[in-house]
């Protein structure tokens, strides 16, 4: 009886088979022949699923896109939490706070570097954060947990700001800025922004 193979989840596979490669050997090391080394599969396998190698690369980015999206929609679905601390773990989740979002943050910023140099029209904002981190403090807003006169447009600015900075400096620095103070300075920047 011949194999049945869930071709979606089979790509899943061999993005997290790329991101692996990406974060033991960096963006030179994900070569088509590299990533099919690390997913158990041959190069005309791994051109079945993927015909160029930027499809490859596009998808392994989307994915991570895509769990990150659905961790964040979990999250803003549960009614369990109150309204602050909501806020407060949606923006963590864009934080690498443990090692499976660590790994993701390395693959895009990995991904973000190469598509900047790669793509004529790369837009920056690709990712999203920025517009999200607008359309949440929005919400706050809405909620009336900011407090009052306070500047949206700058304080979007200074946490996308803060948000980046902890980012980078936790994939420069894992050993001084670890989940734990990741989310210690994220809590304080968010509090003087609450009432």
């Amino acid at each position: 009886m011949p194999k049945i193979i869930d071709h979606e989840k089979r790509r899943e596979q061999i993005a997290e088979a790329t991101w692996r490669v990406i974060v033991e050997q960096g963006m030179e090391g994900a070569t088509v022949r590299g990533i099919a080394k690390e997913a158990g599969l041959s190069l005309g396998a791994l051109r079945h699923y993927f015909a160029t190698q930027d499809e490859l690369l596009m998808y392994a980015m989307q994915l991570v896109k895509e769990r990150a999206t659905a961790r964040i929609a979990d999250i803003a679905a549960n009614e369990e939490w109150a309204p602050k601390e909501r806020v407060t773990k949606i923006f963590l989740e864009l934080l690498p706070t443990n090692q499976e979002k660590m790994v993701e943050m390395e693959v895009w910023f990995a991904f973000t570097v190469y598509f900047r140099h790669k793509r004529e029209g790369f837009d920056a904002q690709h990712d999203g954060i920025y517009a999200g981190v607008r359309k949440l403090l929005d919400s706050a807003d809405q909620m009336n947990l900011l407090r009052k006169g306070l500047d949206k447009e700058i304080e979007t600015e200074k946490l996308y700001a803060v948000i980046d900075g902890l980012a980078l400096h936790a994939y420069l620095e894992p050993q001084r800025v670890d989940g734990e103070r990741i989310t210690k300075v994220l809590e304080h920047h968010l509090a003087s922004l609450f009432h």
